[in-house]
């Protein structure tokens, strides 16, 4: 095949004093003598002209001495790639190809490195890609022969996907319900396509948003996916591209909005941003224009991204805009936002305080997003000091707020206030003036499933014991009642609507777990789905669960919330102990008060109204029926 070559001498490097702000890092950048700009309009990554019949390819790699790029169309044998005047780009046009054809190739930098793109949308990995079935992923490139490391690709004519639902409009943050999966965990395909055919299952439960557990590339095949290594690229264990824009569409046309977790704190070995300018342990050197040379906070797990360098903002704004615009997707949430600083913090305690510089960071990466989609769900897992996720509350975005320790002890039964206090539900607390700026939730990916809690650990008194199956499920019923009945966005893990009571340590804490839809037929377990179903329809569809007028005693054994709205009143009460407990619950009204959960009802003669509850009894009480 004949292909473009080009050449070039290098010349000697000149000092230039001032800053790169073409998206480069923060430090000084050198003037080529014979550099060559990169032609107008082309991005990183791959850039087709010509029909496809041609490609730029254009790599940001300042301070390298030679860069070629190796693949398919020139036999891996190296064509020189032009440097730009201010050192920090690379680029090559290559001609003479066939758009019908995808092409590998990688990046050989300083005669030594052999990386794929940054950029590529996908990726062929010699030693994880003979681990994906064909029914998964069918047709996919075989690996270059001869050749070694991963490898990325381009192809103008790969099928193109037209897009079905443009009509699609997502749920207001405060009637966000949210359920969190990992496809890996969740269908035994582990694929897009059988995910689609489940979503029945989620659009009766009556969520409106499924938030996915990260599905770019990340190192192996069998993960969590929080080891990324490339950004762009769609991780092929699930299936291909347009699989999974099939599965996006299929969402919004069942009025259900998709959340991609991401991860872009940190990046793992493997990834080319850490390879190409790398120190002899494998680590980031200092000359990194993207990753620090340490970890300035005490959870680090890959190798940490440096955001206050405008070579990582620049990179980081690319990758969110790629996922909105390709994908179509509604929303991020990013993992550990919390570690977006360089800000040195030893302990837990001193890295949640208040950081001017990651508030400014959020700030600037939020306004992106809003401006390329404004209404674009931005969540973060924040966990840092509440006057500054306060800010960011009032700034549109939402922060986890983790209940899993009260929520776990109060499903138990053990009675050890403050431990099981339940507050945390609702966001004045936190001193949030902004109702949508919490997103609760009893699990996730990273908690203990309660119901193994509960049949481990559970309290007992007498006959009655949390360790029984059908008890605890029916404890699970009450906390779904009060999970959603506070106002704010909400978040389920998956199966945790059929009490799903498998060990999150079973096979390795991020090792597969068995995927139990036999659950299904259990009518205990069902019940508890159909609660959860009846709750979360409920909170979407009466104001009421949206209100700013409450009030709510959730520290003791008997927890009430109350609710009030002109379109109803609601008044929540459940006994968490193991023990039966009188209480005298104090409603905002006389008159007939209508039990959502039993389809009774009962007549109120004094706002002070004594009650007897059985332990793990609970109510939604409403003075009219409510819609679900």
């Amino acid at each position: 095949m004949a292909i473009c070559l080009v050449t070039f001498s290098i010349s000697c490097k000149k000092q230039n004093t001032t800053g790169d702000t073409s998206g480069g890092t923060n430090t000084t950048t050198t003037t080529i003598t014979n550099g060559v700009a990169v032609p107008a309009g082309a991005n990183d990554g791959a850039t087709f002209i010509n029909s496809g019949a041609s490609v730029i390819l254009n790599l940001y790699a300042p301070g390298k001495n030679s860069v070629s790029v190796i693949g398919d169309f020139n036999n891996w044998q190296p064509t020189v790639m032009h440097e730009t005047p201010d050192g920090t780009r690379w680029w090559v046009q290559i001609d003479n190809l066939n758009p019908a054809t995808e092409y590998a190739y990688q990046y050989f930098i300083d005669g030594t490195l052999k990386v794929a793109d940054p950029y590529t949308e996908k990726i062929l990995d010699p030693a994880n890609d003979k681990f994906i079935p064909a029914t998964v992923y069918p047709n996919l490139k075989a690996y270059p022969t001869g050749q070694t490391g991963i490898v990325s690709t381009f192809w103008y004519g790969q099928p193109a996907y037209t897009w079905k639902t443009t009509n699609f409009t997502r749920a207001a943050p405060k009637n966000l319900v949210v359920y969190e999966l990992l496809v890996r965990d969740f269908v035994a395909t582990h694929s897009y396509q059988t995910l689609t055919d489940t979503l029945n299952y989620l659009v009766n439960l009556g969520v409106n948003a499924i938030e996915l557990l990260p599905v770019n590339e990340f190192e192996g095949n069998d993960s969590w996916g929080y080891n990324s290594n490339f950004m762009f690229a769609l991780d092929k264990y699930y299936g291909t591209k347009n699989a999974y824009k099939a599965f996006i569409d299929a969402c919004h046309a069942k009025g259900i909005a998709v959340i991609q977790d991401i991860v872009l704190e940190d990046q793992f070995g493997s990834s080319p941003l850490v390879q190409m300018y790398a120190s002899s342990n494998g680590a980031p050197s200092t000359s990194n224009p993207w990753l620090a040379p340490t970890t300035t906070h005490p959870d680090g797990v890959g190798y940490q991204m440096n955001h206050q360098n405008a070579a990582t903002q620049y990179f980081t704004e690319n990758v969110m805009k790629y996922w909105m615009q390709e994908y179509h997707i509604d929303g991020y949430r990013f993992d550990e936002a919390k570690g977006y600083t360089q800000v040195v913090s030893t302990d837990e305690t001193t890295w949640a305080n208040y950081d001017a510089s990651r508030v400014a960071l959020w700030t600037k990466y939020n306004a992106y997003m809003k401006n390329l989609d404004p209404n674009f769900y931005v969540i973060l897992e924040m966990f840092s000091a509440n006057n500054e996720e306060t800010v960011y509350a009032n700034l549109g975005m939402m922060c986890w707020t983790n209940l899993s320790s009260p929520s776990s002890q109060a499903l138990m039964g053990f009675p050890n206030n403050p431990v099981w206090d339940l507050s945390g539900l609702f966001y004045d607390g936190y001193g949030f003036t902004a109702p949508y700026g919490l997103v609760a939730y009893w699990e996730s990916h990273d908690e203990e499933r309660s119901m193994f809690d509960n049949e481990t650990y559970g309290n007992s008194s007498g006959s009655y014991t949390v360790k029984d199956i059908p008890t605890a499920l029916k404890r699970e019923e009450m906390a779904s009642a009060f999970l959603m009945s506070s106002p704010g966005p909400k978040m389920i893990w998956q199966f945790e609507e059929l009490g799903y009571d498998i060990d999150i340590n079973q096979n390795g804490r991020t090792g597969d777990k068995p995927i139990l839809w036999n659950y299904n037929t259990d009518v205990n377990r069902k019940h508890l789905y159909s609660t959860y179903a009846k709750m979360i329809k409920m909170k979407i569809k009466n104001p009421v669960f949206s209100t700013t007028n409450f009030k709510y005693n959730l520290f003791g054994a008997v927890k009430t919330v109350q609710l009030l709205d002109p379109t109803a009143n609601v008044e929540i009460v459940g006994n968490f102990d193991v023990t039966t407990n009188s209480t005298t619950v104090v409603f905002p009204a006389t008159g007939t008060w209508y039990d959502n959960i039993t389809g009774t009802s009962i007549t109120i003669t004094s706002t002070s109204y004594n009650m007897t509850l059985a332990p793990g009894e609970y109510h939604v009480y409403s003075n009219t029926p409510l819609n679900f």
